[in-house]
């Protein structure tokens, strides 16, 4: 057995010497003077056990022994503390500091210092197994399980470490954010076994394009992220974000399916971006957000411009979820004139948000509402304030109106819709068929079977279906013929184009013409000169609505002006 005596006290040494000696004539005795003469034998050489003086001169040898239980965390030598005190908190101090036992010196005797010893071995064994114990559990809590990935406690633990070191250099660190697009459709398609393997199949292609001083890591679920460190230039970061989206271009066959995925980065720049690692990382947020909003499969670096439109939308997100209980929300009605009689046949509801004496544009505040979703409660309160409206609107007439109502593709995840819309027209006894329900197109590009089911539900119930915006880009015959549309309404830029360009005046005679051989009923938006209206007329447009006939106007003025 090796063992190492650290004491100044030359009589001290000489006696726990004798001890050890007649109890194991074997031993091997080092001694040591001092802290540092301590701690230069452990490196020379290894040793069992070490007896440790409490007092020594230069530095205490507890000094020592927090030095030396930092540095060898797993190192089989155990420590026995030795001091001519008889304290008991200097005994818990040396405990708690990583000594095994203490013992004082007037109770070194040759039973009592070998049972010390077999004592402190057997404890130093059981120690070194749970702090083993403890490395693999903080491993597994480091890394994740799935992908074999830094979690994001480390990677967090990390950027703020990078950031702390490049605050002394000249070079900058990138942030990019990961994030997989369409991938909550693949776990719920293919079920989540797909969704991980797919997962797990990213990681290998992107782990091909980071360079070791690269962390990549995964925050959860279809997040990911890299820090990037010595960038000369941002140009670096976008290099890489631009490989990523190439590889990940290929589809991915998975159990013999062949699944498309790609992927939205955002990327922030330290120190311009962000002075720490919170902002850095809100930052890179955003940018992300700009991502998907440019319509996925890109990266965006952040921008201050991004930041001011990002606090701006937070605002208005908070203002709008109490707008309904402060009652800002009102709802304005354009009306639909048929195009032969010029009698109005309808009404199109329309949402309007005012804060204070501040208008808000609907194509501000409503993209906010369909992001956080507080679209779903506006929309049912839209939905019924509509149809009371339209109750009160026809009550006394023997020739009904009909009311449109535009729909969220969000609403049309919500589950209780349809109740929702069932039970109002019961209420106030309105026939569905007087209930137009209008979707955009690119509501329509969504292929979701919630969304499909809800809008087939909503035509079983007897409400018709308008297919609004029809020729803005998105548009695809299949619409017209997979879903149970009844009218089509002609975008407005399309309108305004008719008495200008005759290539726009022949497109949209053509959209008519395939309206018509369908059995759906046209409508004109936007119509806003008696050219145009003319135009419309010799297409044989059935319907038209636009600033030529009326504005969007309150209910109140509505009723008074055409109702009467």
């Amino acid at each position: 057995m090796n063992v190492l005596i650290v004491d100044d006290d030359l009589i001290d040494r000489e006696h726990i010497k004798r001890v050890l000696l007649k109890g194991d004539s074997s031993c091997n005795i080092v001694n040591a003077e001092t802290v540092d003469d301590g701690l230069n034998k452990l490196k020379a050489q290894n040793f069992d056990v070490i007896l440790l003086d409490y007092n020594l001169p230069q530095r205490l040898g507890i000094e020592f022994l927090e030095e030396f239980s930092s540095d060898n965390a797993l190192s089989s030598t155990a420590v026995i503390m030795i001091s001519t005190s008889e304290e008991e908190n200097l005994a818990l101090q040396c405990i708690q500091s990583g000594a095994q036992d203490f013992l004082t010196k007037a109770e070194i005797s040759t039973f009592r210092l070998r049972r010390a010893i077999l004592n402190v071995t057997a404890r130093h064994e059981l120690e070194q197994k749970l702090y083993k114990s403890y490395q693999r559990a903080k491993e597994l809590a480091e890394i994740d399980s799935l992908t074999g990935l830094a979690n994001r406690y480390v990677f967090d633990l990390s950027l703020k470490q990078g950031i702390l070191n490049h605050r002394r250099g000249i070079n900058s660190l990138a942030l990019m954010l990961i994030d997989l697009d369409h991938f909550k459709y693949v776990n719920d398609t293919y079920g989540h076994d797909v969704g991980d393997q797919l997962l797990k199949d990213v990681v290998e292609r992107v782990k091909t394009s980071v360079r070791d001083n690269e962390l990549f890591a995964r925050l959860g679920g279809d997040e990911f992220a890299v820090t990037l460190t010595n960038l000369t230039k941002p140009e670096d970061a976008a290099f890489l974000a631009n490989r990523i989206i190439n590889l990940l271009e290929e589809p991915f066959v998975i159990n013999d399916v062949t699944i498309k995925t790609g992927a939205s980065i955002g990327i922030a720049i330290h120190p311009d971006d962000g002075a720490d690692s919170k902002e850095l990382f809100r930052n890179a947020d955003i940018a992300l957000y700009r991502s998907k909003d440019l319509g996925r499969n890109q990266f965006t670096f952040f921008e201050q411009e991004m930041q001011n439109q990002f606090l701006s939308d937070y605002n208005l997100e908070i203002d709008l979820a109490s707008a309904l209980d402060k009652n800002e929300l009102t709802l304005v009605y354009q009306p639909v004139f048929d195009i032969i009689t010029s009698e109005i046949t309808g009404v199109e509801a329309l949402l309007r948000w005012k804060v204070k004496d501040t208008f808000i544009p609907p194509d501000t505040f409503i993209p906010i509402a369909e992001k956080s979703g507080s679209i779903v409660s506006i929309g049912r309160w839209v939905i019924l304030e509509a149809i009371k409206q339209l109750y009160d609107f026809n009550k006394h007439r023997t020739c009904h109106i009909s009311m449109a109502i535009n729909l969220s593709p969000v609403q049309l995840a919500d589950i209780y819709l349809i109740k929702d819309i069932e039970d109002c027209l019961q209420q106030h006894d309105i026939a569905p068929e007087l209930i137009e329900f209008e979707l955009t197109e690119t509501t329509l590009l969504i292929d979701n079977s919630q969304s499909i089911h809800t809008i087939q539900a909503i035509s079983d119930l007897g409400c018709k279906i308008a297919l609004d915006d029809f020729g803005t880009g998105f548009s695809s015959l299949s619409h017209l013929q997979d879903y149970p549309i009844n009218t089509v309404k002609i975008d407005k830029s399309l309108i305004a184009s008719i008495s200008e360009k005759e290539r726009s005046k022949k497109l949209v005679q053509g959209m008519v013409e395939l309206i018509k051989s369908l059995d759906l009923e046209a409508v004109a938006e936007g119509v806003e000169y008696q050219e145009q209206l003319a135009l419309c007329k010799k297409m044989n447009i059935n319907k038209v609505q636009g600033y030529y006939f009326e504005k969007p106007i309150p209910a109140d003025m509505l009723k008074s002006k055409y109702l009467q």
